[in-house]
């Protein structure tokens, strides 16, 4: 590889372009910003020194992607007009390839310059909308526009593959796709450059376990920083990434701009709307999120929404781990979400139908609109990322799917989603060591039904019953009618007097049960038999089981209505009996005792009742039911705290 060495056209210093590709390096000795051209070199102004910080990347760090190495030889920092920065490094491939990796707030980017295809052309800067799908760029991944802005070049070091002027604004677009697709949109150029590639993680370029070629660059140090406005010391968490700070002593809002500290106001408001039961500095770890490991507490804020005239507050916390980046703890009336930047187009949202709530899907879920209204900044305490400020406003929208929440917040020039999943006050309590946290006082938005396992298994526990039922009649047998036979009682010589008839002689199995059935022409009228079962055994006494079965069945009409009552069949069931013949001595009187009464006397054994099959399924079914009811209850009070109303 050829190395071009030159003089700077600053300080004459001796410089480098070890690179091929290499268009600017950055003077090591004066921080000129030095361009080659094809007969010299071009001074293009001077700029500042790169913020250090406690990135894991470092310049002459080595990697790998797909199977070729590369080197990080250049930085860029780059600010943006919301007040944030990010790093953008320049990685040399063995094989001639240019990529560019981006960092910013904890996440990294690996993107490469992309051409067009023919006839093909990007959207104006002016005609993208946030949220916008673009297409027809020659890909097929869905990339929706994510964020818009303009952005400046205020430091950098090593060597650069473009022509980087000092200070010079630009407009950018950020695109998101599924499964970590990002793009970039460079509108410093005409016609404008597109940048394509993925979100990646240092493991897969390879330099999770590496440490830089060169001596590890210092960490901007808080020593020394005093607040501009009261001069009390203040200690930055992430001085390279925090861009808003407040100062602990008089509540100033102070702006963080590489590394000067600038006084922005006097917070009017010296205590919070909601007490913080958690403290900048405090530090604590959630197994299930990121293998338990540790975030610290660098920044707070109150923020509220106003619904139906009345204001609500929340608080929210910061957190922040070096390798991992920024997360949200949330806390509201005492419920608990823990909450992460969600990519922009792995959000599905569905189309606006008159009547129809909206809704989204994420990850196979789908998540029901809960609340939707502008939520304000009311307090700050500590560092931010981006340039807060009390009174800030942003459009904000909920979407549930306990135990998920997908909260979107849009402004003029970005959209970001975020995933809070429902923690626990006691999974809080071990996470930073406290004790005694508040009792939510209502039904969280996302939070979960904690007794839905019983709803599941009770309900499956009687499918098992059903299946078990319908499996055991061919198992247990079928029924037979020993007996069917037909009687003529006939007319009584008194009221009370009654008339026996003896059955046919009849064969019963042992262990089963004996249903006897009787039934008789009755209308508006009575008839009651008094049956006797009799084993018929020659050594030893006749065995008896005795029954009643009253047959009475009454009809009319009363203020135009039918009525019913009772039918002209009854029956009664024993239980199993010793096998053997038996006969039925059958007494009966009824009401029209002049007239003869036919009867009919049926006996089945082995009858399917059912009795222990209900019994079972009503005891199996209480703890789901009445889950059920509770599981109503439950749903009925978290939407009474929603703007859209009553839900199921």
């Amino acid at each position: 590889m050829s190395v071009l060495k030159t003089n700077c056209p600053s300080c004459a210093g001796p410089i480098e372009f070890k690179s091929g590709s290499s268009v600017v390096v950055i003077c090591p000795f004066c921080k000129s910003a030095v361009a080659r051209t094809d007969k010299a070199v071009e001074d293009l102004g001077k700029i500042a020194d790169v913020m250090q910080s406690q990135s894991p990347l470092k310049m002459g760090l080595r990697g790998e992607w797909n199977g070729h190495s590369f080197e990080l030889t250049g930085r860029a920092q780059i600010k943006h007009s919301m007040g944030g920065f990010w790093d953008e490094w320049y990685a040399t491939f063995s094989n001639g390839w240019v990529g560019w990796l981006a960092e910013a707030q904890g996440k990294f980017y690996l993107t490469f310059y992309k051409p067009l295809p023919a006839g093909a052309s990007l959207p104006s800067f002016e005609q993208l909308a946030l949220g916008q799908a673009v297409s027809g760029i020659g890909t097929s991944d869905r990339l929706v526009v994510a964020e818009k802005g303009t952005s400046s070049y205020f430091a950098a070091e090593g060597e650069i593959p473009y022509k980087l002027v000092p200070g010079e604004q630009s407009n950018y677009a950020d695109l998101s796709g599924t499964n970590g697709v990002f793009a970039t949109i460079d509108y410093g150029t005409s016609p404008p450059y597109l940048f394509y590639g993925k979100e990646v993680s240092l493991s897969d370029i390879g330099v999770a376990d590496k440490r830089s070629a060169e001596r590890e660059a210092r960490e901007v140090s808080a020593e020394g920083m005093n607040c501009p406005n009261c001069g009390g010391a203040l200690e930055l968490k992430a001085p390279d990434k925090s861009e808003r700070v407040t100062c602990p002593f008089c509540s100033s809002l102070l702006d963080i701009n590489h590394g000067n500290l600038r006084f922005l106001q006097a917070l009017k408001k010296k205590t919070p709307p909601l007490a913080f039961v958690l403290e900048v500095g405090a530090k604590g770890s959630f197994k299930k999120f990121h293998d338990g490991a540790e975030f610290e507490v660098i920044g707070m804020m109150s923020r509220s929404v106003l619904i139906d005239g009345t204001r609500y507050f929340w608080n929210e916390y910061l957190l922040y781990n070096p390798k991992i980046g920024f997360r949200w703890l949330v806390h509201s009336d005492n419920h608990w979400n823990f909450a992460e930047p969600v990519n922009v187009a792995d959000v599905e949202a569905s189309q606006a139908i008159a009547g129809v709530r909206p809704s989204v899907k994420f990850n196979g879920r789908s998540f029901r609109i809960f609340q939707d209204t502008p939520a304000t900044v009311e307090y700050v305490k500590g560092e931010f990322y981006w340039a807060v400020e009390v009174g800030e406003r942003v459009k904000a929208a909920d979407f549930i799917s306990p135990p998920y929440m997908l909260s979107q917040e849009q402004t003029d020039k970005e959209v970001n989603w975020t995933l809070g999943t429902y923690l626990d006050r006691k999974e809080v309590e071990k996470a930073f060591g406290l004790s005694g946290l508040g009792k939510p006082w209502n039904v969280g938005p996302n939070q979960p039904f904690k007794s839905g396992n019983l709803i599941k298994y009770g309900f499956l526990m009687l499918a098992i019953l059903v299946v078990i039922g319908i499996f055991m009649i061919p198992l247990t047998g079928f029924g037979n009618t020993p007996l069917n036979q037909e009687f003529l009682l006939k007319p009584l010589p008194r009221a009370n007097a009654g008339q026996v008839v003896m059955s046919q002689p009849f064969e019963l199995e042992a262990n089963k049960n004996v249903r006897v059935t009787a039934s008789a022409p009755v209308s508006n009228s009575w008839t009651e038999l008094n049956i006797d079962l009799i084993r018929k055994n020659q050594a030893a006494s006749d065995e008896v089981e005795a029954m009643v079965i009253p047959v009475e069945y009454y009809f009319g009409v009363e203020g135009g209505e039918s009525w019913t009552e009772g039918g002209q069949t009854n029956d009664a069931t024993i239980s199993a009996v010793p096998a053997g013949t038996y006969e039925l001595r059958i007494e009966g009187s009824w009401k029209d005792w002049t007239r003869p009464m036919p009867i009919r006397v049926k006996v089945e054994q082995n009858v399917t009742r059912g009795v222990n099959f209900w019994v079972a399924f009503v005891v199996l079914a209480i703890v789901p039911v009445f889950t059920l009811f509770r599981k109503f209850s439950f749903e009925a009070k978290r939407w009474s705290e929603s703007m859209f109303g009553t839900g199921s």
